[in-house]
This record gives C-alpha cells, structure tokens and sequence, in this order.
C-alpha cells in the first residue's frame, strides 16, 4: 500500500483524489502555483508544495517542478486527474525513471491513444467500429479531395494531435475543403505543435456515446456501462448521464464487452474511456481518453464503485475489487458542469465568491473546490464545480436535478447554471431527444450564441 501520493492537479478533481486517499488511510501531496495558494485542495492535503508561478506552463506542466515535490515530500506515486499531464507519456517516463509510481496507463499506451490515427489503427485491429475515413494522415488538399469524394461529404478534417474541438474541420462539400483543410492543419500546428490532419465521414446527428472501461494491466478487463455526452458546445461537453437515453440493454453488453476484450487483450491498466459517435443503431470510435473522465461520478453513482479508488489500487499491483459480473446498474445519473462564465457569450468570469452553498439531499453530489471568500484565478479552466445527481430512473433524476440547482448559491460571479435550468424546461432534454448538435443549435436560437 503507498504510504503518500501526490496529485498533479488543482481544483475539484484534486479534492476528488484526496478524498479517495484518505479514504485508504494514505497521506496526500497538493501541489499548486502562487495564484492557488489558498485553493482548497491546498488546504485539504496533509503537505502542499508550491511549484511556480500562475502559469500553467510554469507550474502544474513543469515535469520537474512536480518531481522534485515528489523528492521533498518523499510521496511514492504521482496521481494526475484530467486535464494538464494526466495523457502526457513523456511525464509517465520519468516518472517511472525516477523509482515512482504513475496512477493511470503505461506511457505507450498514452502514446498510442494520444495518436488519433494510431489509435484508430489500434482499435481497428482491435475489432472497435471506426467511422469511415482516411487510412492515416492526410498530407496534400489533392489527396484530401480525392478522399472527400470516396467518402462522401460531408467529411470533417481532424488534427492528429487534436482535442477540445481545436484543429477539426467540417467540409460540407467539394468547394469548402480547400478551406477547411489548411484551418484545421493550421490550428492543429498553432495549439499542438503538428500540422498533420485525417479525413472521416462526417455524421449528421449522431449521439456521443462513451463506454468507461478499466483495467488491471494483467490482461483482465470490464466495461461500466455508457454514458451519454451529446449536450455540447463547441465540442465541449456540459451536460453527462448514464446510462444513455438512447442505448437499449443489448447494444450496452455488446459494445462493453467489444471495448472491454479490447483494452484486456494489449494488457491496458487503470481508468479509460473508449469514445464513439452513435448512429442509427451503429457505433463508430472515434478516440480513447487515457484517464479518468470529468463525468466519471455518474458511472459512479449508478455502479456504485470508487474509480480513484481502484485506480490506486491496480496502480499498487492489487487485483480490481470488482468483475464484470459484479457491475449491474442501479437507477440514473446526471451532470451538469458548473463554469464561471457569463452568459451568452460563455465569456470566462473569474472574481471572489462572495457566498457560496452547496445542494445536498438525498441523491445529490456537488464536486467543487469553492468556499465563501475564494478568489477563482483568471489563468485556469472555467470549470467550478459539478452537479451530479442520481435518481432510481431518469425522470426522478431530472426532478432532482432542477431542484438541485435551485438550492445551489454562487454568489459573486456569473456561472452557467441558469443554462441548465432553461435546459431542463426543453421538452427535447426532459424526453433525451437530443443529439450532439442540438445544444448548438438550441443556443443559437435562444441566446443568439453558439
């Protein structure tokens, strides 16, 4: 059993590892930059280091910032959340070549899954359903016409080493690739350092259908049912359940069992999560995530499991304390993400809470790093805190949501929280009608913003 951990990360999932550790009677390390000095995963670990400066770059990116904590504290193994290092296999290496412990996958398989084409190529061999596309890296707009024509638009250009909807394209015809071809080679070279693209179909409504897989890097692994993410903005999710409104109980134990042999057969270790666009009864990969997922407590909620928990217990080399057949859903789950934007614009609004309170209640979960005085910094993420909510079925879910919201005080700055309550008035949402353009096309209509 580790003695210590560190964790790699700020804010809500930070507390979220924390919680978990001393849960296992192990000593946390918070790690944070001079901006986050006050934070409440600072004050809530048993050691905190700070590691630099406001600046990302400078502080919870710097490999040996994070390392050398490592040393002072004497922490033997390194948690990294989401977000920041948590999909860095480079940081994985050195890890491991200083004698530690990373809680997650092995560094080729975060190499391997951090290559969309690899990844897709991988999955492909694998037996996972991929939407049509390009074989590999597309390099020239001759070729990327060519294979617009075979596909048949219309086709999105995706950076290799895209994410966050950055460097992805969409072509609706002959005459717009041109365009979107060298934006999304720009952007991919702007915001990740290449400018290689591929080509896939483009589906027209599809769902975003996730699958939350874990493994014990022994050739065992299960799947934890769907969770479905099509509520987006700008290819931002903001709006999770489980299980899927859309998915019927046979094409859940198909596709789990699918991802599950899948990651099982190349020996993968810990939390993943195997992403598809979901079509007409038809599932298409389109990535793997590498690491535990913002949404990760509604699978938590209907599983009934700890997912940290048993991330830093494979880590420590212990069997998982689950097998497929022990997982059996129980009820519904919802989240919302709670941001400090203003809207419509979604403009970032960080500021000092000048009063804050949580919903509780039976059924209800508020992820949050946020107490009444905290000054939420400019330099991060806007994300504050997460609802999640669990009913016996999804109607008593949304009940609970809309009066969830109702009880929660931010005070102070503007959030997004009068988003969700709109939302829930839909008849769409309230029947899970939706598909991942509809909250585009919703925020148009009703805000004037997508």
């Amino acid at each position: 059993m580790f003695n210590k951990i560190l964790i790699a990360n700020r804010g809500e999932i930070a507390l979220r590892v924390i919680r978990a550790a001393r849960e296992m009677g192990i000593q946390t390390v918070a790690v944070h930059s001079t901006a986050d000095s006050d934070a409440m995963h600072v004050r809530m670990a048993d050691e905190s280091v700070c590691i630099g400066p406001p600046s990302a770059t400078q502080s919870y990116l710097s490999i040996p910032a994070i390392i050398a904590a490592c040393e002072i504290t004497g922490a033997e193994a390194i948690h990294p959340g989401y977000g920041f290092l948590s999909e860095n296999a480079n940081f994985v290496q050195v890890i491991e070549d200083h004698g530690l412990t990373f809680i997650g996958p092995t560094a080729e398989h975060i190499r391997v899954m951090g290559d969309k084409i690899t990844a897709k190529d991988t999955m492909k061999k694998l037996g996972v359903p991929c939407v049509p596309g390009s074989d590999g890296g597309v390099a020239t707009l001759e070729e990327a016409k060519r294979l617009g024509e075979e596909i048949g638009y219309p086709v999105i250009i995706k950076a290799t080493s895209g994410g966050g909807g950055k460097g992805m394209k969409v072509a609706q015809s002959a005459e717009d690739m041109e365009k979107a071809f060298h934006t999304a080679r720009a952007e991919g070279k702007s915001n990740f350092g290449n400018d290689e693209v591929y080509i896939e179909k483009y589906l027209t409504t599809p769902r975003h259908i996730e699958i939350q897989v874990f493994g014990d890097g022994k050739g065992n692994a299960v799947h934890l049912g769907e969770r479905d993410c099509s509520l987006q903005r700008r290819h931002q999710k903001v709006f999770e359940e489980a299980p899927g409104p859309a998915i019927s109980d046979e094409e859940r134990a198909r596709i789990g069992k699918v991802c599950a042999d899948a990651i099982a057969s190349i020996n993968y270790i810990g939390a993943g999560t195997v992403e598809f666009l979901y079509e007409n009864g038809e599932f298409y990969f389109i990535e793997m995530n590498t690491r535990l997922q913002v949404e990760h407590p509604v699978t938590e909620a209907i599983y009934g499991v700890d997912l940290v928990r048993e991330q830093i217990r494979v880590a420590e080399g212990m069997p998982m304390s689950f097998t497929q057949d022990d997982l059996t859903i129980n009820g519904h789950a919802i989240e919302v993400r709670i941001n400090a934007e203003k809207l419509p614009n979604f403009a970032p609004c960080p500021g000092r809470i000048t009063q804050y309170h949580a919903p509780g209640g039976l059924g209800v979960r508020m992820d949050s790093a946020l107490y009444d005085g905290y000054s939420i910094p400019p330099f991060y993420d806007s994300l504050i805190g997460k609802l999640i909510v669990h009913g016996r079925d999804r109607p008593e879910a949304l009940a609970r949501l809309g009066r969830a919201l109702g009880e929660l005080i931010v005070d102070g700055v503007d959030t997004t929280v009068p988003l969700f309550h709109a939302l829930l008035a839909e008849e769409d949402v309230q029947s899970g009608d939706y598909n991942i353009h509809w909250l585009e096309h919703w925020l148009e209509t009703n805000l004037g913003n997508a």
